[in-house]
């Protein structure tokens, strides 16, 4: 079966390029993909080797929507013509010389072959969804795990350190909650998405100083504080803002290097620490997509970036490179 993939080489070079694709097995269904989303973090450390799934080249991507076009004879609850979201292409892809694609998780194809069920099996799209936001699902999940875990309740003050998609999808499950939430960051563009998606305050961390900024609205600190940059070096001005009995959340991926932070503040202050990792599965992928059919969570505020497939390897290239500084959230559409 023949698709179109966005592929990158060993040197971090980006191709939109011609694949080869086994047929879909029994227990399998065949997707033509209508919109990818693109995360700024995981594939970018795939692509650039700070993490490794698999061999170069690669064809990165892990959420996606589309149209089902063939329904394996012991899939259930799925038929053709169905728009589903999912997270995986489980195929073996091939480039034109024969050489093997590594697919981590391989979701920027036109085509895509998966599964249903399971932890990260593809299920239905709600009607009414915009399938472009649609399409990132996976970091609000992400942030709404988190608050799962760490419960905030009614009241309390939050703050969100970082707000990239993931923070971003924080706030907004905050705010849904009854929350006071404080959204930090040192980009004033995302700190205007924050409060489109219900953040009470911002405090522009490159204008303004963060903590004494914090006292003023909570002496004392932040009851709940998700650390979302994913950036060591946040760790310990992050832990900082909590007050003491409070719950501080590692929200961010921090890699498979050895991180640090100080001891003795979250020692001294009893911190509790949670440590979310992926999406919540099921509940929370369904929850945000509930939510932004419903127009409770307007997902689409937080796309900055959209191409269709054939500009893609431009996209990856000026964002691998630094010259996509103000890309947020960023999508492909790949067709009808």
């Amino acid at each position: 079966m023949q698709a179109k993939a966005l592929v990158c080489d060993a040197q971090q070079n980006f191709s939109y390029t011609d694949v080869s694709l086994p047929e879909p097995g029994p227990d399998q269904i065949l997707v033509r993909t209508r919109y990818s989303g693109v995360s700024i973090g995981t594939e970018f450390a795939l692509i650039r080797n700070k993490l490794s799934w698999g061999p170069y080249p690669l064809c990165t991507g892990y959420m996606g929507v589309g149209v089902v076009e063939y329904v394996g004879p012991d899939v259930s609850g799925i038929n053709i013509g169905d728009k589903i979201y999912y997270r995986h292409n489980h195929v073996k892809m091939m480039l034109p010389n024969g050489q093997a694609v590594s697919t981590v998780s391989g979701v920027h194809c036109s085509m895509a072959i998966t599964t249903t069920g399971e932890t990260h099996g593809a299920a239905l799209l709600p009607p009414g969804v915009d399938e472009a936001a649609a399409s990132m699902f996976v970091m609000p999940a992400v942030g709404l795990y988190g608050v799962d875990m760490a419960n905030p309740r009614m009241g309390e003050t939050v703050v969100v350190y970082g707000a990239g998609l993931i923070g971003l999808g924080v706030v907004a499950a905050c705010s849904q909650r009854g929350c006071v939430v404080i959204a930090v960051d040192i980009d004033e563009s995302r700190l205007a998405v924050a409060r489109k998606l219900g953040a009470d305050y911002t405090i522009d961390g490159a204008q303004q100083q963060v903590k004494a900024e914090l006292e003023k609205i909570a002496p004392g600190g932040a009851d709940v504080v998700f650390e979302a940059t994913g950036l060591p070096e946040c760790l310990d001005p992050a832990i900082e803002l909590c007050r003491s009995y409070g719950k501080f959340i590692l929200q961010g991926n921090y890699g498979a290097v050895p991180i640090s932070y100080h001891f003795l503040p979250p020692h001294m202050k009893r911190l509790t620490m949670f440590y979310p990792c992926d999406d919540g599965f099921g509940p929370c992928r369904r929850a945000v997509l509930k939510n932004m059919a419903m127009g409770v969570l307007p997902w689409g505020e937080t796309i900055t970036h959209r191409v269709e497939a054939p500009d893609a390897p431009a996209l990856y290239s000026a964002i691998n490179t630094g010259q996509a500084k103000d890309i947020l959230g960023a999508i492909i559409y790949w067709g009808q």
